[in-house]
């Protein structure tokens, strides 16, 4: 068996919050993710993560790594001309560089077969940035690479590839870096690719297990807005607001205490390539993004992921947020959310102090 630090490519099955180094915090948290909550009745999309050694021989059969250091040795940060210069160069050396054939042939093979297993030629994907410094206890890198939606093809998800690991050396993080004494040349940046949810049909948001302006514990909060969850993340727009109250749901009531419609007039949709900014739908505008068994169906599974999974998951929490998750739903997912629903433990039932193994 081939160890793991060995490849260039591993599945989301094959990826624990263990393999932190080979993947980083964001797709170890998705490898956790698709292998412990699939059994709960929660859908996980399927994908892979390109690791650390991928980027490692990137960068050296590319022959990039030496001409990176001379342009480091030169890098004056306070120096705003000479921070921006050294940043773009890095950025398009990598940009130009050509991937190794033998990695370019794995990628295209792992995404032919993610391809096959949702029944498409080039199925549409998200590709994400993890890097291997994420999430550390004294400095986040989280956010700082960039990340992109609806991806398809052999060729566009390669040159979407690039663009990620060009973006472990923008302005910002190449700043960052040097503040926190990091060696640029010795963190190294995985990528995830994802089946991607179409949330641009129906909604997307983030939800917390307790009130996040009094720190009340005994309530869900949902954020929901239309269309893919970039403008709702970025503040583009104010979303819905719902509140559950959790000790009413644990007795089978519909315990939704509050609702409230957020400001929205656009969203972001899926574009022939990548995604664009589009007007809400006349049938959208003046109601909810979320039905009440949405609602309902969402607060019940994060009260389960809560109870039975927070133990694995590298989930963004705090005193006055709780534990914190992103969902998408499509549409057709939104006309199936009741039938799921119906697979998941009965929510009275559920222990939390019957916890996972902590890693």
């Amino acid at each position: 068996m081939i160890a793991k630090s060995s490849k260039n490519i591993l599945w989301f099955k094959e990826i624990s919050y263990q393999d932190l180094p080979l993947v980083g915090g964001k797709n170890a948290s998705l490898g956790e993710m698709y292998n412990h909550l699939r059994s709960k009745g929660i859908n996980i999309p399927n994908g892979f993560a390109t690791t650390s050694r991928a980027y490692f021989s990137f960068i050296e059969e590319a022959g990039l790594g030496k001409e990176m250091k001379r342009l480091f040795q030169q890098l004056e940060v306070k120096n705003i001309n000479n921070l921006q210069k050294t940043g773009r160069a890095i950025r398009e050396l990598i940009l130009r560089a050509p991937f190794p054939k033998s990695l370019e042939e794995e990628i295209r093979e792992a995404y032919h077969r993610l391809s096959r297993e949702y029944q498409e030629e080039a199925t549409d994907v998200a590709v994400r940035s993890s890097a291997t410094a994420e999430d550390l206890p004294k400095f986040s890198f989280a956010g700082q690479q960039e990340s992109y939606l609806n991806i398809k093809g052999d060729k566009e998800l390669q040159r979407t590839m690039k663009k990620c690991f060009a973006s472990l050396f923008t302005d910002r993080v190449i700043a960052y870096r040097e503040e926190g004494g990091f060696s640029h040349l010795k963190i190294a940046l995985s990528i995830g690719i994802n089946k991607m949810v179409r949330s641009d049909l129906g909604a997307a948001g983030v939800m917390f297990t307790l009130d996040t302006e009094s720190g009340f514990p005994n309530v869900v909060l949902i954020n929901s807005a239309f269309g893919l969850g970039e403008f709702l993340v970025k503040g583009r727009v104010t979303p819905d607001e719902y509140l559950v109250f959790k000790p009413g749901l644990k007795k089978g009531y519909p315990a939704i205490i509050k609702k409230k419609r957020g400001d929205q007039k656009e969203k972001l949709v899926y574009g022939k390539s990548g995604v664009k900014k589009a007007n809400l739908l006349k049938k959208e505008m003046g109601r909810f993004s979320l039905s009440d068994e949405e609602i309902l169906t969402l607060a019940k599974w994060i009260i389960i992921l809560a109870c039975g999974a927070i133990g694995i998951l590298k989930i963004s929490s705090g005193p006055r947020t709780g534990k914190r998750i992103n969902f998408s739903l499509s549409s057709p997912v939104q006309k199936r959310c009741m039938e799921e629903e119906r697979k998941l433990p009965p929510i009275r039932n559920i222990d939390c102090n019957q916890r996972r193994r902590p890693f």
